[in-house]
This record gives C-alpha cells, structure tokens and sequence, in this order.
C-alpha cells in the first residue's frame, strides 16, 4: 500500500472519530471519542508534514484530558428528592426526555402506577429518576433508571446504589430488581454493582441490599 494512501486513511479515520464525537450526547464519550480523533489527526499532521495541524489537535487532546481530569475529580453536590410520580414535573421530566428513555429502556411503560420515584440531584440539577414498584416481599422493582445525556459518568449510579443504600434499608428493601435496557444501558447497571440473574425474567438484574455493619 502506497505511503500517501495510508496517511489519507489515517487522515479519514480521524476526520470520522471527531464527527462521530460531535453528535454524542453523553460529554464523557464525546470528550473521549473527540481525543482519540484530534490525536489521530496530530499523528496525521506529523505524518504529512504540517506543524499547525498537528500543534492545533495536539491542543485539543490536552483540552479535552484536562475537561475528563476536572470531570473526575471535582467535588460535586448529591442530593436525593422523593416525588409523586404524578406531580406536573415528573410528569414534564419523562415527556422532554421520553425518546431517549424508549432507547435506553424500551420496555418502560408510561402509564403503568408505581409506588417509587426518585430524583437524584447533581449539583441542584435533576439529573437522574429512579422509578418503580416495592413488593409484599421487599423487593423493589425498578422500572426506569434514568440519568439526562450531559450527567452519563456513572457519578450518579455509584452515589445510589453504593453511597446511599441506606436510603433502600430505610423502607425495608431487601434487594432491588431493575429491567434490561440497550447495551449500553446494562453496561452501566453491570458497572454500578448489579448481577445478572435468572430470578426474575421481567427484571433480570439485580442488587442486594445488605444488612448496614456496625
């Protein structure tokens, strides 16, 4: 293959990883996605000779570590807010975000009652809701685990379901069942600590909400 062919190709896989980046709506993703493709055009710029473009994509790649660093290591503010499933905000809530929801989690219905329903503050922004119905049992069955695209960092699942599990111990939740969703719906439960099982076909994740040690 010819010198010139292949720094087109690596000029073309550039321009496409930058594109693709900017139509992403989760910022983590598109910070990293739109590094690997200014690097790829800095290579690019070096492979070709050229000092600018190299400089400039060499530039963004510091912008965007430095944007993923900040991401990861600022303090942030959490706050949980229970709400009537039928208040006129939650209701607005699922309407604005309603075709990103059926992505994510085809199998959410909109009408159907439940006793659950929880907004997780990000720094005041209601950033992620939590819905769903607590048995006779005391499982709770989570219907939609929703978190908005800018706030997709996994901050939001790890505070929930890790930080503040004593908000489950509290209404006496003894392990918590959630539907599956897209691919990148149950990586994201799979990061956030919940197992795969065959307990439950309609709600095959599960957490288990254990005893608080003293």
């Amino acid at each position: 293959m010819e010198t010139n062919l292949v720094y087109e190709l690596i000029g073309y896989a550039a321009s496409i990883l930058v594109a693709v980046s900017l139509m992403m709506s989760a910022i983590v993703k598109l910070r990293v996605v739109n590094m690997i493709g200014a690097l790829t055009f800095s290579v690019y710029g070096v492979l070709i000779g050229s000092i600018p473009v190299a400089a400039m994509n060499g530039f963004i790649v510091l912008i965007n570590i430095y944007y993923l660093l900040k991401i990861y290591r600022d303090e942030e503010y959490f706050q949980l807010l229970e709400e009537d499933e039928n208040s006129n905000y939650t209701h607005a809530f699922l309407q604005f975000y309603k075709d990103h929801i059926k992505n994510y989690q085809p199998s959410y219905s909109f009408d159907k009652p439940r006793n659950f329903s929880l907004f997780v503050l990000r720094d005041m922004v209601p950033a992620g809701l939590v819905q769903g119905n607590i048995d006779e049992t005391g499982v709770l069955k989570i219907d939609l685990d929703f978190v908005i695209p800018n706030y997709r960092d996994f901050k939001i699942g790890k505070y929930l379901f890790t930080e503040k599990l004593e908000v489950f111990r509290s209404r006496n939740i003894r392990a918590i069942r959630t539907t599956a969703g897209n691919k990148d719906h149950n990586d994201y439960l799979e990061r956030t600590g919940f197992q795969r099982t065959k307990t439950d076909g309609n709600y095959p994740y599960e957490l288990l909400v254990k005893p608080k040690k003293f």
